[in-house]
């Protein structure tokens, strides 16, 4: 599977911190980024950069904002560059510095189908600035096919280096990812293709070698497979499919055995019933968070006819 061109980025951070809301320790973000470094990985996903006029500091961690100072505190210049994200409708332009003033080197833009021409906007602004650009389609197993050609025939106008498909609620198959990387390809030519999965069929690792072996070249990953919910492909399976030696596996093997074991019993992350029931039904997990906090009462068959609206008779 030795494909040289094909990229890694880690969103750990990022994806992660959507389960505390940001609120890792510097020190823990910075061991992460130097072992990332280390094991050879293309981009490191820190975090968003959020409009502080829409999100106050004193409910998220620095890591839901990256302002410069905290990035360069965890992440330094080398092979491995900075990547972060910037939500459509929640990202202040004047906080995209000149890509010279800053460590960052990737900005992704998160959008829907229906908010393209913004993400076209956010997206150009960055890139006026000097700085790589990708924009993630998310959602893509809830976009009317009509509107998803509409959008990849606007991006493909575009001067942006890669486009992303998300399976945002761990509800593609490898035959619908087969279908989407042909389809990304042929309408976005001259353009990096990528793929984020998430993992409530534990599908994320089998969707992101599909999507690899169809020719798509940018890959997420996240340690240990944390993120949202059912969490991302695991970063560590994808090195070992790869089978590139620039990667090294045995820095992440450290991350896992020093942080992300212990973490995943406070954070809960990964395989529950829950998560697998929102994306067999191709739903939004903020219900199935909701249900392991308490909400929507303790029985799986109850939620899952609740979420169905199947009444017993």
């Amino acid at each position: 599977m030795y494909r040289p061109e094909i990229k890694v980025l880690d969103c750990t951070i990022r994806d992660g911190g959507l389960m505390n809301d940001w609120h890792f320790d510097t020190a823990m973000v910075k061991a992460v980024f130097t072992g990332l470094a280390q094991a050879g990985i293309d981009y490191v996903e820190l975090g968003y950069r959020a409009d502080k006029k829409q999100f106050s500091k004193d409910d998220f961690g620095p890591w839901r904002f990256c302002d410069e100072e905290d990035l360069r505190e965890v992440a330094f210049e080398c092979d491995t560059k900075v990547s972060v994200m910037a939500d459509v409708g929640r990202t202040d332009f004047d906080d995209i510095i000149p890509a010279g003033q800053s460590i960052v080197k990737l900005y992704r833009v998160a959008t829907y189908v229906k908010d393209i021409e913004k993400a076209i906007e956010l997206g150009n602004h960055c890139k006026s600035q000097g700085y790589e650009v990708a924009v993630n389609i998310m959602a893509i197993s809830h976009a009317l096919e009509p509107d998803l050609d509409a959008a990849l025939d606007h991006l493909a106008a575009t001067d942006f280096d890669m486009v992303y498909l998300v399976d945002s609620f761990g509800y593609l198959q490898p035959r619908q990812v087969e279908y989407m990387a042909h389809k990304y390809l042929a309408k976005v030519p001259g353009k990096q293709i990528g793929i984020h999965t998430h993992n409530n069929q534990q599908l994320g690792f089998a969707n992101t070698v599909e999507a690899a072996m169809k020719g798509i070249t940018c890959l997420d990953g996240s340690i240990y497979g944390i993120g949202r919910a059912a969490g991302n492909c695991p970063l560590e399976l994808i090195i070992g499919f790869l089978e590139n030696p620039k990667f090294d596996l045995r820095p992440v093997l450290d991350l896992i055995e020093r942080y992300f074991i212990p973490l995943k019993q406070e954070l809960r992350w990964g395989y529950e019933m829950p998560y697998v029931i929102t994306g067999l039904l191709n739903k939004h997990p903020r219900a199935a968070m909701a249900f392991l906090n308490g909400a929507h009462g303790d029985s799986f068959r109850a939620f899952y006819d609740e979420l169905t609206n199947i009444q017993d008779v």
